[in-house]
């Protein structure tokens, strides 16, 4: 076997086009040495316009192509390069600049069918030689890293795809090669891609290792599912751009310009650029592409999830954005903006990060306006200024021209709508759960369905899974779900129990159908008529899990002795059609248990074809690798057939258990003496779990909680601390019904600021409805401890 170049020219250069990094390669390529060249301006190196260059460049995360040199004897060089762009955690960003040294020769190939076999693999797969430098690559790979095998031949995976997870790659491939035994790495490759690489060494017939190939699970639910770069077609990775433009507009700006950000996109460009061209004040409908927050998780960005649909109503920031084509600055303590911010599900971002200053910037290319993002500001910063909209006027203007040139090469809306929301993206931080997902597109190209997952989690360590399907294909198919899902993660946030929570989603799809009725009488109803939905919740202190569904197949559960069983949920009507009330029951998980819930795919509203799938993975000879990612492959693989005629969408849960030693619960007596005594409960258990700076703090929570229960609630009285991570959770149950509300008390008034403390100590607080009694909760993070 033919090998490629056996060493790569690499050079880094900073924001500002200086060169801070020469390597050897570089060296050898264009006869520069080191100190001749660092620290000076990279353009000079260029053989043709550098303003060109910097042209192409603007707002890209990566580039590949063909760039003209300058070798230091003057010879015109012409190289592919491979670029990166990379930020730092402090937020500064260059440039990585990557190139084979000789050219890079054609890999032989097998028979047709060896040849068909590896290229049409649904999972990637790459073939690297014995220096570690890339053969092959199968399509799926291409596809999943928007690159095609030419630009990475030669190559190292390192510089295909820098990061943490490639160097864990590569030293399994390493020790593949070394021991002649397959390997594995855990970390993602790209956002595409799943979590488990699996590098396996290929021998010749005498048994040396002569390469090893690389293969990627498929992805897990924090890449959102199926990417549209998944899709075959011209516009297929096109589609993607869009959504990484927007999300690389986010990592360029936070936290560099705002503490939270979001970026929504209209469906079709509107004409126009200005004032005048714009759409007009009302409602408006967009679909968002990029949420993000600072890291640290003070500015926590919750709410409608990237790929739902945004409705924005008349008078709101981002329709008067759309309307003006012009950035505007708003201060949400106004009247109009608060309350925008406090009804409309579509801001609980806003709510979530405490923002104080929003900046409304349209992204206008030249062909229209594209759409509008959202930066906000909390109260640990100043408002934004005349400087900051100049800089997110900037940046904006380059997403844009992304975002524009994505777009020209991708399809109409209405045949591929943007579904990176309908799985859970990203997953969110719980402990209670691991969890993946899988969706495989039906064999006819029937186009996206209305199927999608969400995870929640809730207080007390709590979390949710929902499972669901819309009625319908296509963009009326997704509006669906993204009205639908916004609502049960509304109605999550109150807690109410699963059996409750679908009443009310069923009462609203009921009131949606109405109003579009009244509005079109001829339109087609996309109110949710006809949605299945499974809401369960997991608590890993009790190791209980309670779930309802409204017309939708129960979850089937494996235990940890490879026991299979379909839960018995009743099976409630769909979303809309009335009938009997939703019925919940509850049932305990040994710790390790794997629940599996089917978003649609085979019709069997009562479980059993996800449970026979389930029986077909854990009762065959070979069972599948302990690794969630390889159950769930092979559970999709049993449920789908050779040619799905529908999507079929699978979400697996392991579950966790809350250990004994992190959790601490008292009986009180329900006097207001024994405030004092919850306080000697509380130092005395922050100190066991060596938190003792947080005791002060936790104190104050708590006597305000056991306060409130003793004098307005009634006995008994608990108190529980949860410690599930790294954060602290204080809950206080009384057998009251009645909720807690925080008011803002006079000068003289002598109570009414006890809430008010707990709101401003913790991070989040609330109450959650017990069958009988309440119990109220305060959670602080990490980074309060």
């Amino acid at each position: 076997m033919e090998r490629p170049a056996t060493y790569t020219a690499t050079a880094t250069i900073d924001e500002r086009g200086i060169l801070t990094g020469w390597s050897d390669g570089a060296r050898r390529l264009l006869g520069y040495d080191s100190p001749a060249v660092v620290g000076r301006p990279a353009a000079a190196l260029l053989a043709t316009d550098a303003a060109g260059t910097r042209r192409t460049l603007a707002g890209r995360s990566r580039w590949h192509g063909t760039v003209p040199l300058r070798h230091q004897d003057g010879r015109r060089l012409e190289l592919d390069v491979l670029a990166h762009r990379r930020t730092s955690p402090a937020g500064r960003t260059d440039w990585l600049v990557v190139s084979p040294v000789t050219a890079r020769p054609q890999p032989p190939r097998g028979d047709p069918l060896e040849e068909w076999t590896f290229l049409q693999s649904p999972f990637p797969l790459a073939v690297f030689d014995p220096d570690l430098r890339l053969l092959r690559a199968n399509r799926r790979l291409e596809h999943a890293l928007a690159l095609p095998e030419a630009a990475m031949r030669g190559l190292r995976l390192t510089h295909i795809v820098p990061g943490a997870a490639s160097e864990e790659a590569e030293r399994s491939m390493r020790a593949a090669l070394e021991s002649g035994r397959p390997q594995e790495a855990q970390g993602r490759l790209g956002p595409d891609l799943g979590r488990t690489a699996v590098l396996t060494p290929l021998k010749d017939a005498d048994g040396r290792v002569r390469a090893v190939c690389l293969s990627v699970s498929r992805p897990a639910p924090d890449a959102g599912g199926p990417s549209p770069a998944d899709r075959t077609g011209p516009g297929a990775a096109s589609a993607a751009d869009q959504v990484l433009a927007a999300q690389e507009l986010g990592k360029v700006t936070v936290p560099r310009l705002a503490d939270v950000m979001a970026v929504d996109l209209l469906d079709r460009p509107r004409p126009g650029g200005s004032g005048a061209g714009g759409p007009q004040p009302g409602q408006v409908v967009l679909r968002r592409a990029a949420l993000r927050a600072v890291p640290d998780g003070t500015g926590t960005a919750r709410g409608t999830c990237v790929g739902e649909a945004v409705v924005c109503p008349a008078g709101s920031p981002p329709a008067r954005c759309l309307a003006t084509a012009r950035p505007l600055l708003y201060d949400t303590a106004e009247p109009g903006i608060a309350e925008w911010a406090a009804l409309d599900p579509c801001a609980g971002w806003l709510r979530a990060s405490g923002t104080r200053s929003l900046l409304a910037v349209p992204l206008v290319g030249a062909g229209g306006t594209l759409g509008v993002a959202l930066f906000g500001r909390t109260r640990r910063r100043e408002r934004f200024g005349p400087e900051d909209v100049r800089l997110a006027e900037e940046f904006t203007a380059k997403a844009a021209a992304c975002i524009e040139q994505a777009r020209a090469e991708a399809p109409a809306p209405d045949t591929a709508p943007l579904r990176h929301g309908l799985l859970p993206h990203p997953l969110p931080d719980q402990a209670a759960l691991e969890i993946t997902t899988r969706c495989l597109p039906a064999a006819g190209g029937t186009g996206p369905g209305g199927e999608w997952f969400d995870v929640i989690p809730l207080s007390g360590a709590r979390v949710a899974l929902v499972a669901g399907d819309a009625a319908g294909r296509g963009i009326r198919a997704s509006a669906t779900v993204g009205r639908l899902r916004t609502a049960v993660r509304t109605l999550a946030d109150v807690d109410l129990p699963a059996d409750e929570l679908l009443a009310h989603l069923d009462d609203l799809v009921l009131r949606l159908a109405a109003d579009e009725s009244s509005a079109d009488p001829a339109a087609e109803s996309a109110g949710g008529i006809g949605t299945t939905c499974l809401y369960a919740v997991y608590d890993p202190v009790s190791r209980r899990c309670a779930a309802a569904r409204a017309g939708h197949p129960a979850p089937a559960v494996v235990t940890p002795d490879g026991a299979v069983r379909v839960l018995d949920v009743p099976a409630g009507p769909p979303l809309g059609l009335g009938g009997p009330p939703f019925e919940a029951v509850e049932t305990e998980l040994p710790e390790g248990s794997l629940l599996a819930l089917c978003a649609n795919g085979p019709s069997e509203p009562d479980g059993r074809a996800v449970g026979r799938a389930l029986d077909g993975v854990y009762g065959a000879p070979d069972r599948p690798a302990p690794s969630l990612e390889a159950v769930c492959d092979r559970v999709l693989t049993e449920l789908a057939g050779p040619r799905p005629d529908d999507h079929v969408s699978v979400l697996l849960a392991r579950t966790r258990a809350l250990p004994e030693d992190r959790v601490a619960c008292w009986e009180l007596e329900h006097e207001p003496t024994v405030v004092s005594l919850a306080r000697r409960y509380v130092e005395e258990q922050l100190s066991a779990w060596d938190l003792q700076e947080a005791v002060f703090t936790t104190e104050l929570i708590v006597s305000e909680l056991v306060t409130n229960a003793i004098r307005y609630g009634r006995p008994p009285v608990r108190l529980r601390l949860l410690r599930p991570g790294a954060g602290l959770i204080c809950e206080v149950y009384d057998a009251s019904g009645s909720t807690p509300h925080m008011r803002r008390a006079r000068i003289f008034d002598e109570g009414g600021r006890g809430l008010l403390l707990v709101a401003q100590l913790a991070e989040r607080w609330g109450t959650r409805h017990e069958r009988t009694g309440k119990t109220v909760w305060a959670e602080q993070t990490p980074a309060a401890l």
